[in-house]
């Protein structure tokens, strides 16, 4: 156990994050024909009948063989990139934070919108665009390439927005691609102003200043040549 703990730590993460793909798709399939359809998949209204573990475990599920060897190979080449600078704990905990808070919001918004309860989803698309979008935003006004076409990262972001577009437009919908607009939501937040651990740092940081500064209010400087017995030392009380 120990040696096969140091061999995943030894791998990046989005050789893992690829690795989970593959066996999720795997799983669902077993699953599947076991008589056990859908166990895993995203469904708002079975996660209303209490199928709560649904918004975590979409996460890595792709229902799609084309998808599953796509989607890996964006997980690998984007979250290898991404973890050079970022690191491999955070770019696994961004990918898997993001997909499954945009499950939770879909299920969430299922209660406004109804059309939501009819879908199903696999959060593995959702996975490798989040690190798609990630990517190029994090990339900026920097050079990057597009299947060896130079493009900046905003661009490169874009093309993974358009992608999405183009798939509402194909179901003349909305709800297929909730989560990923989600997602892409969450993802944009992140690059552009931090985490949530970052906010609750800087806001700690911020509250101990104030009350350092509001402390330091109440000192005051005593001159020791007033009491006549310590000469020119000043001291702080």
């Amino acid at each position: 156990m120990p040696g096969m703990m140091r061999a995943l730590r030894s791998q990046s993460a989005g050789m893992l994050l690829a690795a989970a793909l593959v066996v999720g798709f795997v799983l669902e399939q077993v699953l599947t024909h076991s008589g056990f359809p859908g166990l895993l998949t995203l469904s708002a209204a079975d996660v209303r009948l209490g199928r709560l573990w649904q918004p975590l475990t979409y996460s890595v599920l792709e229902r799609d063989p084309v998808g599953v060897l796509f989607g890996a190979l964006v997980a690998w080449s984007m979250g290898r990139v991404l973890e050079l600078t970022w690191g491999g704990r955070r770019v696994m905990a961004f990918a898997l934070t993001v997909t499954a808070a945009a499950g939770v919001l879909t299920v969430l918004a299922s209660f406004a919108w109804g059309g939501l309860l009819l879908a199903r989803y696999g959060g593995g698309t959702v996975l490798t665009s989040s690190l798609w979008l990630a990517y190029g935003w994090s990339w900026g006004r920097r050079q990057t390439n597009f299947w060896g076409l130079p493009v900046t990262g905003n661009v490169l972001a874009g093309i993974g927005l358009l992608f999405l577009g183009l798939n509402a437009l194909q179901a003349w919908s909305l709800v297929p691609v909730f989560p990923h607009l989600l997602a892409a939501a969450l993802t944009y937040a992140y690059t552009r102003f931090g985490s949530p651990l970052g906010w609750w740092d800087r806001l700690r940081a911020w509250r101990l200043q104030r009350q350092l500064r509001a402390r330091s209010g109440h000192l005051k400087v005593v001159d020791g040549q007033r009491g006549g017995g310590r000469g020119s030392d000043r001291f702080l009380h």
